[in-house]
């Protein structure tokens, strides 16, 4: 006969069992959330590595041939635009605005702009638009796929998905892109998350930890666009940074506009767009092609480039609107596809541009400024762009210039565009993604 003590241990141990165990809510949740962070880390580097050989495979192309790409471009861009629209309606972008809309939809509504296949299949496009040419970065898509992933992790061990899983899941997706941790858990703050929790941020940093030592493992502890020794004078910081903040966050808040019109604006011109997507996608192919052919830099990333100005050395002052015309013509497309390294990109060309105007200090420092003020205008999140150029760069002794020249963007990009860009676009998915769900 058991005594009391030991049938009270029992009915302890079942209780805990039932709470914790295998079988719990709170065990598969976790076990959720662990393996949906390690497959996002493997995810974005497979991602990567595809998007990068795709990069190098057209630049050889339009080596071996100059001229083919006013054929290949605009061709592609209206062949993607037709099978996004016609396959996957959701899958058009970047990315981020349909994580952003998911967060605000219950569950069931929700699901349609994370769901796997449809993300998959933006992958697939994303890395066919780098094949033609099209000026578009993987990041973005990430942020979509690692929603995706964990949003069919937490379905496959039956726990509800809550809106802090997507944030936690795009985060991650940021900090497996760029290899920054920090700057995954300031993008899920600054723009997933439209109200700081702690349970969010909890699950945040745990997803970003697992995806980042999962990214490190495999490739190595790395710095996208390689360590830079950037460092300037407190009396020339000052007023390069505030010039920088000025004219990037302007520029950047002028891209923003468009893009934002482009989308939602009602006017003749853009009722013509989306009357003729697919013609529209193939004109704006056809630009993209015309700039990159002329100028040789623009396709893709323009990673090469953007780190030849990163470390100091010399490009063509003309880069910089060279590249925002074949970006903003790429977004507006409605191709899948990112603006995160484009516009970075861009921002380094801005700095160059700079470095005209400050001959006689360190252009690495010149350039830094101008490429966080600039994407600072365009995504209105200054803290994720200065973590994102600090750990991109190695520059983390020169985070307060950069917090300067961000903060004064932030304010000045606002002259063009008081809306948030990805917020703006994620008024179109909230609305597409309820009709919908109407329609079933």
């Amino acid at each position: 006969m058991s005594r009391p003590g030991q049938r009270w241990n029992r009915r302890r141990a079942r209780a805990l069992l039932r709470h914790s165990g295998p079988t719990s809510l709170l065990f598969r949740r976790r076990l959720a959330l662990i393996g949906g962070a390690v497959l996002v880390g493997l995810a974005a580097l497979a991602f990567a590595w595809a998007a990068d050989e795709a990069t190098e495979a057209f630049h050889r192309l339009a080596t071996a041939n100059r001229w083919l790409p006013l054929l290949l471009t605009p061709l592609g861009f209206a062949a993607l635009a037709w099978i996004t629209r016609s396959v996957a309606p959701f899958a058009g972008g970047s990315g981020i605005p349909q994580v952003i809309a998911a967060t605000q939809l219950p569950e069931k509504v929700g699901r349609c702009l994370v769901d796997l296949r449809m993300a998959l299949l933006k992958v697939v496009l994303t890395i066919a638009g780098l094949l033609v040419g099209a000026s578009v970065g993987r990041e973005g898509p990430t942020v979509q796929i690692s929603a995706a992933i964990l949003a069919r992790v937490h379905a496959l061990l039956n726990v509800p998905l809550r809106a802090s899983v997507m944030v936690a899941g795009g985060a991650a997706g940021v900090a497996a892109a760029f290899n920054t941790p920090l700057a995954g858990i300031a993008f899920a703050i600054e723009e997933l998350a439209s109200a700081y929790e702690q349970r969010m941020t909890l699950l945040v940093i745990t997803a970003v930890i697992i995806s980042g030592m999962v990214s490190l493992g495999v490739a190595g502890d790395y710095v996208y666009f390689g360590a830079v020794a950037a460092h300037l004078p407190l009396q020339s910081a000052v007023p390069i940074a505030l010039l920088a903040g000025l004219l990037g966050g302007m520029s950047g808040g002028l891209f923003a506009r468009l893009a934002l019109d482009a989308a939602t604006a009602r006017n003749r011109m853009t009722d013509w767009m989306r009357a003729h997507p697919v013609l529209f996608a193939g004109g704006c192919g056809l630009l993209v092609a015309a700039i990159g052919v002329a100028t040789g830099l623009t396709w893709g990333t323009s990673y090469a480039p953007a780190r030849t100005m990163i470390a100091g050395g010399d490009q063509p002052l003309w880069f910089a609107p060279a590249k925002f015309l074949s970006t903003l013509a790429t977004s507006v497309s409605g191709i899948p596809g990112g603006i995160f390294a484009p516009s970075l990109a861009t921002g380094a060309g801005f700095g160059n541009l700079l470095r005209w105007i400050f001959p006689g200090e360190p252009a690495s420092a010149v350039v830094l400024l101008g490429m966080v003020a600039y994407f600072t205008g365009v995504v209105r999140a200054p803290l994720t762009a200065v973590i994102i150029i600090s750990e991109t760069t190695g520059s983390r002794g020169f985070m307060l210039p950069l917090l300067g020249a961000a903060l004064v963007a932030d304010a000045s990009a606002q002259i063009f565009c008081r809306e948030r860009l990805y917020h703006g676009l994620s008024r179109n998915f909230l609305e597409r993604a309820k009709a919908a769900e109407a329609n079933r």
